[in-house]
């Protein structure tokens, strides 16, 4: 009996398989007929949706409609396609060796309009970041964000691109002391990095948890890449002149190989900003064995050694001066320009990689990967020391030397206008000098050198590296399983090590003999170790520490996908370790500063979950929630590394609660996605640098040496507690409203805000950790570029292969960076510790309200033209940004130095303050040319 119901069943279930409707496919690359990954596959009509696999196979298995369909297939630079079909109840229809023709506008405009290296790497507070990640998504306000707003520092959602993850092959390459993607190390690679899988938001990933902001995996795999070679020339007036690449990619050779190999070059001896000198190279290298149907081992090697000059952010009145352009780290040598500020970043990266597929549904996927080298930014010292001994045997130290540069405060017209006001003469010379000249003086800081040299003393001046040489190794293993037709699980596991040496090198002595190992303003010991060295070019110079970290990883992941609803949950464990390594022993702090420190420890968790409902083809629904908790980067852990071994006060793991909401429509001719946010952070850390005027009462309460003017020193601001709001909506509409011409258009309204009221803390040489209490900072406006953005533009697709587009960008609510020092109790209390007398809290409540920008308003121009010449494809491309040549402050911050009330009312009672706010400010019109050939 139990036999022949077993037989029954199996009948039945024979029978249900064989009348299953089934429709399946595949989809080929045009021109090589390899497998295209990652396709687009939609049936129109309908919920249902799916991706080719790395074979370029798809199928759809279940709700699907009778009768006759369209089939959609689409991938970012290729050409749309659709296809009917004629679906029958228990058939199978099987469309294998579609093709998809590589649209060639579209591909060098995914990939060409860039950003430069400073947007998508600066160091204007982390601005930027977004392009990269962006850039090839189908989402229409994805890639708004990244081509139209990036250049005005455009920060999606507010965030920071430390929520974010950049992964190569599956490896994570953020960086651990700041959090973020350092996009340079792979820079100048654009033909082999083409081939992304992105998610956005709390979307899951296939390969890691991820951040709020999403995950973007490069796959570099030599057997998913293009067959043929391509060869790129490219100029700009942006952060290169000129681009030189060429890539050749073998495809899947009968032996089971595969190979890509591809070089690059930029340069040019200055970009927008004056004597931003920039000097790239690349070399890349992927090789690909298949060792059977099941097994594939995968090399990658990446270098990209890249130097280029840094550009200054300035006070109003240098720009009122000498324009946007103005640079105020480079100085004239031999009658080249030369600048002290070059920014030089040697990291290669090796990687293997093993694929490992079990069956048609299961695949494990193992990754080692090993990233060492430097990462440098060099500038000058001054004022360099020579020990004295006086005639009753004391030793005492003398240094001479100022800042040289030529827009410091003291030199500038507004520092005499304040403390010469009666002789206005003074003002007038030295504006003139900066109107005539305003640079470094190279040759005066040699002559300085040279004659301390005849009188056998110690250099004044010196250019030296602020140096950080990483060796990072991270192995992870990566689990899929479709369990059926509806569930996908993911799981991985990561683990990465890091050991991170810094210290300040020695580049250039100027003539000199050598500088003292001293600091020349207090005379402490930067090593009593080895007290009163002399450095030479070459040398550890100030701060010499390693630091070390340890992050263990596991997260797993469950995708449900059905007819009308689809939904997945995820789950992540971080356990993160830092500790650090003092080589040099700090006078200041002789008992905190050699040797090991204590062991900083962090446990992170993140849960994760969202849904979609298909309430039509056209119609659909998503929401998305998450709560996680990571630990602080290392920057933001340590209160002054360079010195010693203090911590964060209280510190502990960041909290992030985050929700979205989206509605999408799409027909044939309109697509449209509106998404509105709301994400929280808590407990955020934040440390800065800086000379401070009117903190006496805090030194006269604390320091343990009285030196110099007792109302100014060099701090770290600790601010520690920190919450933040980040609310808003976005748009993204285009429509395609004849087969040539495409209307598009993208919204972003955000209000970004702190939450609180932080703790905020000062360190110096003189005194540790000192809690001046609450930093007055809630409803203030977080300076992340504009909060709302607005963008408006159409595309005309011609069929001769030529096409022009135009797009017109509103920015506005874009705010300056205010100092949390200035909006402590500090801010009204004298010396004494008691309020200032004549204190006006209605005057104090004008000289604190934040400082907003005027909105603006770009227009960008693109066009291109593509020929086929004998079967090879002859691509132009070019574009304007900025056509009108709009001014606009991108971005700024408030000095700290006026840390009181009566320093920043007398100091803002000038029309050009002497410690006003620094501002950074987007470039004029630019322009990006590319030609391109492939064979």
């Amino acid at each position: 009996m139990k036999k022949s119901l077993l037989i029954l069943c199996f009948l039945c279930f024979a029978c249900v398989s064989f009348a299953q409707t089934l429709v399946k496919g595949s989809v080929n690359n045009a021109v090589s007929f390899d497998p295209l990954i990652n396709v687009l596959v939609v049936i129109e009509q309908s919920t249902l949706s799916t991706k080719t696999d790395a074979s370029g196979r798809f199928s759809f298995f279940n709700n699907i409609p009778l009768g006759e369909q369209m089939l959609r297939i689409s991938k970012p630079g290729f050409i749309t396609k659709r296809f009917p079909i004629i679906v029958n109840e228990g058939e199978t229809v099987n469309i294998s060796d579609m093709s998809l023709e590589a649209d060639n506008a579209q591909v060098d405009n995914l990939f060409t309009i860039t950003l430069s290296d400073d947007e998508l790497d600066g160091d204007q507070s982390g601005y930027g970041n977004i392009s990269g990640l962006l850039s090839s998504s189908l989402d229409v306000f994805q890639r708004t964000a990244a081509f139209e707003f990036s250049s005005s520092f455009f920060r999606v959602r507010g965030l920071d691109s430390d929520n974010s993850s950049v992964l190569i092959n599956g490896i994570e390459m953020n960086k651990l002391y700041n959090g973020r993607p350092q996009w340079s190390n792979w820079g100048g690679m654009n033909d082999v990095l083409r081939n992304q899988e992105l998610t956005t938001g709390l979307t899951p990933s296939n390969y890691n948890f991820g951040g709020i902001l999403g995950t973007t995996n490069i796959n570099t795999r030599a057997s998913s890449m293009q067959s043929g070679a391509r060869i790129t020339y490219s100029s700009s007036n942006r952060s290169y002149s000129n681009r030189l690449m060429a890539t050749y990619a073998s495809g899947h050779l009968k032996n089971g190989w595969a190979y890509t190999l591809s070089v690059g070059r930029r340069w040019g001896n200055e970009g927008y900003q004056d004597a931003t000198v920039y000097d790239s190279n690349s070399l890349f290298a992927s090789a690909e064995k298949k060792l059977n149907d099941k097994h594939s081992l995968s090399f990658t090697g990446i270098y990209a050694p890249n130097r280029r000059g840094k550009s200054s952010a300035n006070t109003q009145e240098v720009y009122n001066l000498k324009g946007i352009k103005y640079n105020e780290y480079w100085g004239y040598q031999n009658g080249e320009k030369r600048n002290s500020r070059i920014k030089e970043v040697v990291e290669p990266i090796v990687m293997l990689n093993h694929y490992w597929n079990f069956n048609s549904k299961a695949s494990l996927n193992t990754n080692i990967g090993y990233q060492f080298g430097k990462f440098g930014n060099s500038r000058l010292a001054y004022g360099g020391a020579n020990l004295v001994t006086t005639n009753d045997g004391q030793q005492t130290f003398e240094s001479g030397g100022t800042n040289p540069s030529a827009s410091y405060y003291q030199k500038l017209p507004s520092y005499f206008e304040r403390n010469y006001a009666n002789d206005l003469g003074f003002a007038y010379q030295a504006q003139q000098a900066f109107l005539n000249d305003g640079q470094l003086d190279w040759q005066q800081l040699y002559n300085a050198n040279l004659i301390n040299t005849s009188l056998g003393k110690n250099a004044t001046y010196m250019l030296y590296e602020d140096r950080a040489d990483d060796k990072q190794l991270s192995i992870n293993t990566v689990y899929k399983n479709a369990i059926n037709d509806h569930v996908l699980f993911n799981a991985a596991v990561n683990y990465k090590t890091l050991k991170s040496e810094n210290f300040a090198e020695v580049l250039d002595l100027l003539g000199g003999t050598g500088f003292l190992n001293v600091d020349s303003f207090d005379g402490v010991q930067f090593n009593l170790e080895a007290p009163n060295t002399i450095a030479q070019v070459g040398d550890k110079y100030g701060y010499n520490y390693n630091m070390f970290a340890n992050v263990l990883s596991f997260y797993t992941q469950a995708q449900f996908n059905y007819n009308k609803v689809d939904y997945y949950v995820s789950a992540s464990i971080t356990n993160t370790q830092y500790q650090r390594e003092g080589l040099f022993k700090n006078e200041s702090f002789a008992n905190n500063s050699f040797g090991k420190g204590d062991a900083l420890s962090f446990t992170g968790f993140g849960l994760k979950a969202g849904t979609t409902y298909k309430i039509t083809g056209k119609h659909i629904v998503g929401a998305n929630v998450g709560y996680i908790t990571k630990a602080p980067s290392i920057r933001n852990s340590f209160s002054n590394s360079r010195s010693n071994h203090n911590i964060v006060p209280h510190i502990s793991e960041e909290k992030i609660t985050s929700v979205d909401v989206s509605y999408i429509y799409r027909s044939n001719i309109v697509k449209a996605k509106l998404t509105g946010f709301y994400t929280k952070i808590e407990d955020a850390n934040e440390i800065s640098f800086f000379f401070a005027d009117g903190i006496g009462n805090v030194i006269a309460e604390t320091a343990t040496q009285q030196s110099g003017n007792d109302q100014t020193e060099f701090i770290q601001e600790i601010l520690q507690g920190i919450n933040k709001n980040h609310v808003g909506a976005e748009l993204g509409v285009e429509a395609q409203v004849t087969p040539t011409i495409k209307l598009k258009g993208a919204a972003a309204y955000g209000q970004y805000t702190y939450a609180n009221n932080p703790d905020l803390y000062l360190s110096s040489d003189r005194f540790e950790n000192v809690y001046l209490g609450k930093s007055y900072l809630k409803d203030y406006r977080l300076a992340v570029g504009p909060h709302q953005a607005y963008s408006v533009g159409f595309e005309y697709r011609d069929p001769d292969y030529w096409w022009f587009g135009a797009t017109t960008n509103f920015f506005d609510k874009t705010y300056v960076d205010i100092s949390p020092l200035t909006r402590t109790n500090n801010f009204y209390k004298d010396i004494d510790g008691f309020p200032f007398l004549d204190y006006d809290e209605t005057l104090a409540k004008t000289l604190l309200k934040q400082e907003q920008f005027n909105n603006y308003i770009t227009v960008n121009l693109v066009g291109g033209k593509s020929w086929l010449v004998k079967g090879h494809y002859i691509s132009f491309f070019a574009s304007i940004n900025n056509l009108f040549d709009k001014v606009y402050k991108t971005g700024g911050f408030e000095q700290g130095r006026n840390a009181n009330y009566r320093q920043l009312r007398d100091d803002k009672a000038l029309n050009k303050p002497v410690f006003g706010a620094k501002y950074w400010y987007g470039r004029g019109a630019t322009y990006f040319l590319n030609l391109n050939v492939r064979f």
